[in-house]
């Protein structure tokens, strides 16, 4: 039974949240895109193709690589590949900042932390490029098909040894995880080494079948050795119903019982269940109760098995219905790293993170990325092979990203960019938002209540209290009379280029929006 779509009124309000929640941030052209469309266009529209990225380029003149070119097929060079990481982290960065009305880059995002590799472990960018490009080329298609690919692929065999998997020296590695974090997942323990869906028993049978693949850095591929597999049958316990997968020599044969075991995986509806709750934590909410499991973790789990396991089906179902708009799910989820810095930029859009210069973009992506790493997210690096802890420690799950370090930073950022100047790396000038773009957003800026009101809107998603509006009104009038603020905008519209006049509004909407971007409610979408 499929959810109950959304049918109450589609206001600007609600047209934010369902970009908050698809998007890094909310910017007035997304929300007016969203309210324009109608909820089920504006979806249909998420959810849309989008063309390949150009494949990321080297932003300064690294080894036999000039400045500009690409060089994700280019030799492996040891040399390079602290270099080529952080081209590679700013390519992402950019895709970021400029994506389109699109689900693309936040599902890239899940993805990412979902089969979680790690560029320290890999030790070839080259590789963790071509990992990404796999993921983008089916970003919304079968999440099965996403695990056959991914144990293929040459960085997730560098990443947890699969590569060193033989019948002479087994490594379990891939074969938990697979099933672990990439399907089924545990379930509670009933028994030492035996779970809810499969034992420590099924862990070595499954590594079993995945014996005898390895890397060729060369052609960034994977070669398979007859004489490293295990050719023998594999039974698993009677969490799978005592399957036995026959044993095969050649590579068809070996590449069959990976087929055999995913299918024998796929089948077991705990599967199903495992991936949707991973992607309600990601879009909706961490909290699951049990209503929230039978009402609609599972009806999803159904749409998700009914369509070969894709994705797309699952997520508009997901971002149409009413469970989504539902007041308890609006500014229930603390933001992410990501969406904290890339929606703050995007929004403001300071021209320093948009310049013609080459070289000057990469530093301001590297200072972005290096931001979010101070946050606890940093891409292409994750902690372990589980992604970021606030998506699966319990109890406290997305509260994580918030301790008495991050929170610090995260006001540090805000402070820095909208009033005390935000330091681009390579020593770069200090970058700074422009203010003025509130009068893209504001019909009335002279108003006072209307600029309070209309950034309040647009920057939380939560009501605040009558004493909040109040202190930020404060702000605007700095102690002085209603029409001092209105002759203060009169002047300035008069003369923008009076650097006098300007300077009385400016310093007041600096401080406008530096109070307003440290407030919690900020911190949520």
């Amino acid at each position: 039974m499929a959810l109950k779509q959304y049918g109450g009124p589609w206001d600007a309000l609600h047209a934010a949240h369902l970009v908050r929640r698809a998007m890094f941030g909310s910017t007035p052209v997304d929300v007016k895109t969203a309210l324009d469309k109608g909820l089920e266009a504006a979806v249909d529209s998420l959810l849309g193709s989008t063309p390949a990225p150009a494949e990321p380029i080297a932003y300064l003149k690294t080894g036999a690589v000039a400045e500009g070119d690409p060089w994700s097929t280019s030799s492996y060079d040891s040399g390079a590949e602290n270099v080529r990481l952080a081209f590679l982290q700013s390519w992402w960065i950019n895709l970021m900042l400029q994506q389109s009305f699109s689900v693309r880059e936040k599902l890239m995002l899940f993805w990412s932390n979902y089969f979680s590799t790690g560029q320290q472990q890999v030790k070839d960018a080259r590789y963790i490029f071509k990992q990404n490009a796999m993921l983008r080329s089916n970003v919304l298609g079968s999440a099965k098909d996403l695990v056959r690919e991914v144990t293929f692929d040459p960085a997730m065999l560098r990443y947890l040894s699969g590569n060193t998997n033989t019948k002479q020296s087994p490594n379990e590695n891939y074969g938990r995880e697979v099933q672990e974090l990439f399907t089924i997942g545990k379930g509670p323990e009933v028994a030492p080494g035996d779970y809810v869906n499969y034992t420590e028993a099924d862990v070595k049978a499954a590594s079993r079948i995945f014996t005898g693949w390895t890397d060729v850095q060369n052609g960034m591929t994977t070669k398979f050795n007859a004489s490293s597999h295990d050719a023998g049958n594999k039974t698993f316990s009677a969490r799978y119903g005592n399957r036995t997968i026959t044993g095969r020599s050649t590579e068809a044969g070996a590449k069959q019982e990976i087929d055999e075991f995913l299918d024998m995986i796929f089948t077991q509806n705990a599967t199903a269940l495992t991936i949707v709750r991973k992607l309600y934590r990601w879009y909706v909410d961490y909290v699951i109760t049990d209503t929230i499991e039978k009402d609609v973790i599972e009806p999803l789990a159904q749409t998700l098995r009914s369509n070969d396991f894709r994705i797309a089906p699952v997520l508009r179902e997901l971002l149409l219905s009413e469970h989504l708009y539902d007041n308890e799910r609006v500014g229930c989820l603390i933001k992410t790293p990501a969406d904290l810095v890339i929606g703050t930029v995007r929004l403001f859009k300071p021209a320093d993170f948009f310049p013609d210069d080459q070289k000057k973009l990469h530093w301001a992506y590297r200072t972005v990325r290096r931001t979010m790493a101070t946050m606890q997210m940093d891409l292409f690096t994750p902690p372990n092979v589980a992604g970021w802890p606030p998506y699966y420690q319990e109890p406290s799950y997305h509260e994580m990203w918030i301790n008495s370090d991050t929170l610090q930073k995260r006001v540090r950022f805000t402070n820095e960019l909208t009033k005390d100047g935000y330091q681009l790396d390579e020593g770069y000038e200090k970058s700074f938002i422009d203010p003025f773009i509130i009068k893209e957003w504001v019909a009335e800026p002279y108003d006072h209540e209307q600029l309070v009101d209309t950034l309040t809107s647009m920057l939380f998603p939560i009501a605040i209290l009558p004493e909040q509006r109040q202190m930020l009104i404060s702000i605007v009038l700095e102690g002085q009379p209603e029409s001092a603020w209105i002759s203060a905008w009169t002047a300035y519209a008069s003369a923008p280029d009076d650097a006098t006049k300007r300077a009385v509004v400016e310093t007041r909407l600096r401080n406008l929006l530096k109070f307003m971007l440290a407030m919690a409610e900020y911190q949520v979408c």
